[in-house]
């Protein structure tokens, strides 16, 4: 008989997880509070290691469809507006890492992979019904050779349902971590993210956009790209301030006052992309960032037959572009964790976790390694930006990320 996993979260983790799940050969039921599958947000930047891993699920046609793919990303001072170095994305990423770099809109890329899980999979998917506890019973006594174990969980409608595994994909407030670890509350970083989508064909044409351009500024940063198929464009602006007092409701009105006020100083090409937002229609969203420390141990993602995946295990800030795709990674290694039919379910979900945690571990400090350097005032900021323009593209570039996948394990 198969094997039925249970999943706390219908996200993009969460629809990974289905997907990778039911490849593995299990049965799927998956469990999203609100009442409709979606993903809010705007832009997802994903790296040819993810895109490998969608390639890998057969979504590379459904992503072409949906996605942009730039042939370059720019860092340009926020300040003078000068270029300070470039890295060639399009054929020459497929040339050395084998997949493309593609910019998508979150919904498009929550949609691929609900189409995905729709169409080549018999997985269960229950909306506005929400895992609220588990119990599992291989943690109150030791796992028998051959014996079965089950882990049962309590949903918002209080009924009991058990299933040989539970995967929480549940985001970063995740119910399933904090039963699992107990109570620890996400880090509130000092960082908000201004977020807007905007139309390209409403856009002066100097302001439009087919590349991936990051713009580098004291204690500020702005990154834009094309998104669905390059139709519309991402833009985001970090700055430092205090956050929103409800973090847990991340999507919040934004103030472009506070926005304007905040960029004050920057170049002229900077302020003009962000004033066409409100010029052509558009608004701004403000969205609180907070993270975690990083991974330190597999028993941080996995305990008995209990795993947690993407941002319920390992939240990051976004200054390496890697969070969604850190949760498509995870899902495809629980595919193939989960494949290892010879194994009991723990040890299943601990090779998980074993071939997890550092590669995740290392994502998430690198990115806030990222985020003081994109920061940063004074000689540390000229020291970047003349490092930058010497040696833009070995800078920018990322091997020891774009090489691995969420099947490898971490090598040194």
């Amino acid at each position: 008989m198969k094997k039925q996993v249970l999943i706390a979260g219908g996200g993009i983790g969460g629809m990974a997880a289905a997907l990778a799940a039911s490849r593995a050969g299990w049965d799927v039921r998956m469990y999203e509070r609100v009442a409709e599958f979606s993903e809010v947000g705007a832009g997802v930047q994903l790296g040819p290691n993810v895109v490998r891993c969608l390639q890998a699920w057969g979504l590379q046609k459904a992503l072409q469809q949906v996605a942009a793919f730039p042939d370059r990303l720019q860092v340009r001072c926020a300040l003078s507006g000068a270029e300070l170095g470039v890295l060639p994305l399009g054929r020459t990423a497929v040339q050395r890492y084998g997949a493309a770099y593609a910019t998508i809109h979150r919904a498009d890329l929550h949609g691929l992979l609900h189409t995905g899980v729709q169409c080549y999979t018999d997985a269960q998917l229950y909306q506005g019904l929400a895992i609220e506890s588990f119990t599992d019973a291989s943690r109150a006594a030791p796992v028998i050779p051959g014996g079965e174990t089950v882990v049962s969980v309590r949903t918002s409608q209080g009924k009991e349902i058990e299933g040989d595994a539970l995967i929480g994909a549940d985001g970063l407030w995740s119910r399933t971590r904090t039963q699992l670890l107990g109570y620890q509350p996400p880090r509130v970083t000092g960082h908000l993210a201004y977020r807007a989508l905007v139309r390209q064909s409403t856009l002066p044409k100097a302001l439009r956009t087919q590349h991936v351009t990051a713009w580098l500024g004291p204690r500020l940063h702005m990154v834009q790209y094309p998104v669905r198929r390059g139709e519309l464009q991402n833009l985001v602006v970090i700055v430092q301030g205090p956050a929103p007092q409800n973090l847990e409701t991340w999507d919040h009105d934004a103030n472009a006052r506070d926005l304007e006020f905040a960029l004050q100083g920057t170049c002229t090409a900077l302020q003009h992309a962000v004033h066409g937002v409100e010029a052509a229609g558009a608004g701004w969203r403000l969205w609180p960032l907070c993270d975690r420390p990083p991974v330190r141990s597999p028993e941080e993602m996995v305990q008995g037959l209990v795993a947690l995946l993407g941002d319920a295990a390992h939240p990051m800030r976004p200054y390496l572009a890697q969070g969604a795709g850190m949760a498509i990674e995870d899902a495809a290694q629980l595919e193939r964790a989960l494949s290892m039919h010879d194994l009991e379910v723990p040890l299943r979900l601990r090779r998980y976790a074993v071939n997890r945690w550092q590669r995740n571990a290392r994502v998430q400090a690198r990115s806030t390694r990222n985020g003081r350097i994109f920061h940063a005032t004074g000689p540390v900021r000229w020291a970047r930006n003349l490092s930058l323009k010497m040696l833009g593209e070995r800078l920018l570039d990322v091997p020891w990320l774009y090489r691995g996948d969420g099947i490898d394990s971490v090598r040194s």
